[in-house]
């Protein structure tokens, strides 16, 4: 493949109540509310997206809330663990303040020396906070709940699980463009681009556990990242000549995107890092209000009547005066 990640652009998961979903992520977890708009395919239901102060890529958590969703089951064909990066001094204070909200929380030190606390969220979605032993440059958001010493940095990894590594590892490898960096008894681990947080993903093989069901809780997509609209033509037009089914680029507002399995069943994307949230709305006000694209606002009416309402927590706007 000509033409590689330099790493996670976002990963998009799939929630209950959105509320209780904003309180943890902006309150617990000291993430920004960037972006409050629908999901394009499904317009009865939020689409909300959590990152740094503005969105860059690779800080990027975002949902599909449904109030009323089932509950999914992770397994095999998902990405069956996110992990953000915090600095490494910060651990400590991460469990306390988890187990202080009511989180229960496990603490590892894995085979690359990170030390790693591991939880749910309300919806039962995995997630993990590394230290990353090199450090983590990205700026964080900064609240009064979770401090710019101790926040969230973005994104460090994700884990695909898998019943076979193979046919995972070859599509990471030469379509992606990622690097085989070691193997740890059934994990696998890759890096893209320069490597380190925000570029890492594992794969962990278990043949004999059960097929995950993509529903609450669950995460639905993995996205990489890709420079420009044009590197993203030129790379699907590879794709496609290699026989991978391909959707055909789509226009998400603030980037644009492709979608493919990889073989093992994991749905993945490629975003492209130009666009932006403050295209339709200044950097200050992100996230407070209702956005939508040229081609829904003539529904807007109706579109707000069927979602709940959003009580966003003074937080995420610290600067903005009501």
């Amino acid at each position: 493949m000509s033409i590689s990640t330099s790493g996670l652009h976002h990963v998009t998961a799939i929630g209950g109540d959105p509320n209780r979903n904003v309180d943890f992520y902006l309150r617990t977890l000291g993430l920004r509310l960037v972006k409050t708009t629908v999901n394009f395919d499904d317009n009865g239901t939020y689409h909300l997206y959590y990152g740094d102060s503005s969105g860059k890529p690779g800080t990027l958590m975002t949902f599909f809330p449904w109030p009323d969703a089932p509950k999914g089951r992770i397994g095999t064909g998902q990405a069956s663990t996110t992990a953000f990066s915090v600095p490494e001094a910060s651990i400590g204070w991460w469990k306390q303040h988890l187990e202080e909200t009511g989180v229960e929380v496990s603490r590892i030190r894995n085979s690359d020396n990170e030390d790693t606390l591991t939880f749910r969220d309300p919806d039962g979605l995995v997630l993990s906070l590394v230290a990353h032993p090199q450090g983590d440059p990205r700026e964080p958001w900064d609240t009064a709940l979770v401090p710019a010493q101790h926040a969230i940095r973005g994104l460090h990894s994700v884990t695909l699980s898998v019943t076979r590594e193979d046919e995972t590892a070859a599509m990471l490898t030469d379509d992606l463009g990622l690097r085989f960096l070691h193997q740890d008894g059934n994990r696998l681990r890759f890096e893209a681009g320069d490597g380190g947080a925000g570029a890492l993903v594992d794969v962990l093989v278990t043949p004999n556990a059960p097929r995950g069901l993509t529903a609450a809780g669950t995460v639905h997509h993995v996205a990489w990242r890709v420079p420009d609209e044009q590197t993203q033509v030129s790379w699907r037009e590879e794709l496609v000549d290699k026989g991978v089914n391909v959707t055909s680029i789509m226009d998400r507002q603030y980037f644009r995107s492709i979608y493919f399995r990889e073989p093992g069943g994991t749905l993945l994307e490629v975003a492209t890092d130009t666009g932006g949230f403050d295209i339709d709305e200044p950097l200050l006000e992100l996230g407070r209000a209702l956005k939508l694209p040229p081609w829904l606002e003539p529904r807007r009416e109706q579109i707000e009547a069927m979602l709940p309402v959003l009580d966003l927590p003074k937080e995420n706007n610290p600067e903005v005066v009501s």
